[in-house]
């Protein structure tokens, strides 16, 4: 019985043995033999199938996906193409030794086969299992786990350091692959991220250095399309568009995306009217022709939807105002086309530049420079055309304050001379040659007053304005003849007006001459396009000098040389233009002041020759004889304003409302007050 019960026992622990074999089994189809980390939660002897490791990989990226990053959002203020296909690959390691991204990911685990009978009794063929010898420590060198060279994951740094803002990283990072000539396959997707580092930096000239290197490479570059695209927002950045006019017109042949078409012809029409402009001063008449008829039809190509017709339309009219100007005759003007095509567009203008509701506040600021563009261009059109009170209708939407409230107020005062209405033209001159625009450059000023005066039979006060005009006048003309002559190189030209600009920065002490060459400054600076190339040379000087604020790393490096040599030869580029510009600014200025002199004597002659004639009448008649006799006038106004004497002082509330009261002459008229007489007349 005894031995029975050995047996039974023997029997029962035998089936137990039998019973707990396959769970060592699946716990080891369960390990994770490829380096996988268990979940700390997992109870103990749990199971793990395959269908629960594919939903594992789902919720958890593997090994393989550690480092990549999704692709970056598209700038507010850049291209959609802008990110290029350097902006498509995933961001590069932090670490080229980084173990975590030379691991490989790893294979799901295979079931290992069923355990022989022989296996002793546990399940487990350990005598004839292979064990698997650890993976070596992998390194980039070694082996491009990624698929790509180490060349190419540097390359994937630099995109890296751009993705999360390090822009001065990003642009030393990306010149240091284009020093190195075993890069070459990857210049240009280096110089790439260079010029967009370079525009999130804010040094948009040195963008434009590098966009352009890209450009210059061709269209059959993979960054072309989108360095053009990247030239439209430079130009928004940057003082003026003009930086970019050269590099637009040497890629007008090229097809431009869709989204900036538009832009590109406006841009490529201001090209040509700024270049037939300058043909036209050198005299170069056919040439200026080409020019402008090409800005007609660029500006045809503008669809009136679009934002950039209004500049297209103003510019299409100084085309055709151009054209038309040509006729000498005031009635041949009336009836040329040009010049009617020429009001019709600048009507045009004024209306589609209206404000509205809805717009941005550079849209508003744009909309209302244009719009007062256009109404001194309307008024210029009516006067050469001896239309002269729709000439002061439309200098009188000028509103007072704005950017070319003066020049309206000076161009009113020859239309009101011309419809006879003195008093109101002597009182606009009376505005301009306040203290407060003491630095203004109106030599016609004094002559068209002197004119006045002598039209009035008032003899004695035209010969002082004369006398005053000379006197002001007469050393600007010998200095301007003085550096006409000297033929210097354009860029000597500009140094000079930059002297000055340099000594009124810094508030020094000026002589005579400087003062003299500071309103030559001021005269060469009422050229828009020069004024603008000026403003693009001084902010290419202040980007330079913005080179100090930047850190050591960044300052000292060799990046930072490069583009100061660059910006230095850029700056040298625009100075000669400007110089050129300059010179024959200051050529045309000095043959106008030359005939202003001239025409001043000439009115001296006649001055004088009348009042001599006077004085001899005055003696035939035993000096009881006058021409000149006590004007009516009265000092009433209308309800909304207040007549107050002027004894010498200013005030800026009254600039621009000051009517002269001629008080005698010799011309039997009424004065400007006609609806208001004097008291004796009452």
């Amino acid at each position: 019985m005894l031995r029975s019960f050995r047996l039974i026992r023997l029997a029962v622990l035998g089936l137990a043995l039998v019973w707990t074999a396959p769970s060592f089994a699946q716990n080891f189809e369960g390990l994770d033999l490829g380096g996988q980390s268990k979940s700390k939660k997992k109870k103990k002897g749990a199971s793990t199938t395959r269908s629960s490791k594919a939903s594992k990989s789902k919720k958890k990226p593997t090994r393989g996906s550690r480092g990549k990053t999704p692709p970056a959002p598209v700038e507010d203020d850049a291209p959609a193409e802008a990110t290029g296909p350097i902006e498509a690959t995933p961001a590069a390691v932090t670490s080229p030794t980084s173990p975590s991204e030379a691991t490989p990911a790893p294979a799901p685990t295979p079931t290992p086969p069923a355990a022989p009978a022989n296996s002793g009794g546990f399940g487990l063929d350990l005598t004839q299992e292979t064990p698997k010898t650890p993976a070596p420590t992998m390194s980039f060198d070694a082996v491009d786990v990624s698929g790509k060279t180490a060349d190419r994951q540097r390359l994937d740094i630099t995109v890296s350091l751009f993705k999360n803002d390090e822009y001065e990283k990003a642009a030393m990072s990306a010149h240091e692959l284009l020093a190195d000539p075993k890069l070459a396959g990857l210049h240009t997707e280096a110089r790439y991220v260079l010029a967009k580092s370079l525009y999130r930096m804010g040094m948009y000239h040195s963008s434009l250095g590098e966009f352009s290197k890209l450009l210059a490479l061709g269209p059959s570059t993979k960054f072309f399309k989108t360095s053009l695209e990247w030239l439209f927002f430079i130009s928004r950045k940057t003082k003026n568009e003009t930086v970019i006019l050269d590099e637009i017109a040497r890629h007008a042949n090229q097809e431009f995306p869709e989204k900036y078409r538009n832009e590109f012809r406006y841009l490529l029409a201001r090209y040509h009217f700024v270049r037939g402009r300058a043909l036209d001063q050198v005299g170069q008449n056919a040439d200026a022709d080409k020019s402008f008829a090409e800005v007609q039809r660029l500006t045809l190509l503008i669809p009136k939807t679009d934002a950039f017709y209004p500049r297209a339309r103003y510019l299409d009219g100084l085309a055709s105002f151009r054209n038309g100007s040509r006729q000498k005759d005031a009635a041949a003007k009336r009836g040329n086309g040009e010049m009617l095509a020429s009001v019709e567009a600048m009507k045009e203008v004024v209306r589609l530049t209206r404000p509205v509701a809805g717009k941005s506040a550079d849209q508003v600021k744009l909309d209302k420079s244009l719009r007062e563009l256009a109404f001194m261009q309307l008024a210029r059109t009516h006067y050469g055309m001896q239309q002269n009170r729709f000439a002061l209708f439309y200098l009188g939407k000028v509103e007072r304050g704005n950017t070319q409230w003066l020049e309206s107020l000076f161009e009113a005062s020859w239309a009101n001379y011309r419809v006879g209405q003195f008093e109101q033209a002597l009182g606009n001159l009376i505005t301009l040659s306040s203290p407060f625009f003491r630095e203004e450059y109106f030599p016609e000023a004094l002559i068209l007053k002197a004119v006045i005066y002598y039209e009035n039979c008032r003899y004695r006060e035209s010969n002082i304005i004369l006398q005053d005009f000379e006197r002001t006048y007469l050393p600007v003309h010998d200095q301007l003849e003085s550096l006409v002559k000297k033929n210097m190189e354009a860029g000597e030209y500009y140094s000079v007006l930059a002297d000055v600009q340099k000594k009124n920065k810094d508030g020094l002490e000026k002589n005579e001459t400087d003062v003299i060459l500071e309103r030559i400054l001021r005269l060469a600076l009422t050229d828009q396009d020069l004024r603008k190339t000026n403003d693009s040379i001084l902010e290419l000087e202040g980007e330079m000098d913005a080179f100090a604020s930047r850190g050591d790393t960044f300052k000292y490096s060799e990046l930072s040389k490069s583009l100061l040599e660059e910006l230095k030869v850029h700056r040298t580029g625009l100075i000669s233009k400007a110089g050129i510009m300059a010179k024959g600014k200051l050529e045309t200025e000095l043959v106008a002041l030359k005939q202003l002199l001239a025409n001043g004597l000439r009115i001296k002659f006649e001055t004088t020759t009348k009042e001599k004639e006077f004085l001899e009448d005055q003696l035939k008649a035993g000096g009881r004889t006058s021409i000149v006799k006590k004007y009516k006038f009265s000092v009433a106004v209308s309800d909304d304003q207040l007549y107050w004497p002027y004894e010498g002082e200013y005030w800026r509330d009254e600039l621009g409302t000051y009517q002269y009261t001629l008080t005698k002459g010799c011309i039997d008229r009424d004065t400007a007050n006609r609806n208001v007489q004097s008291a004796e007349a009452l």
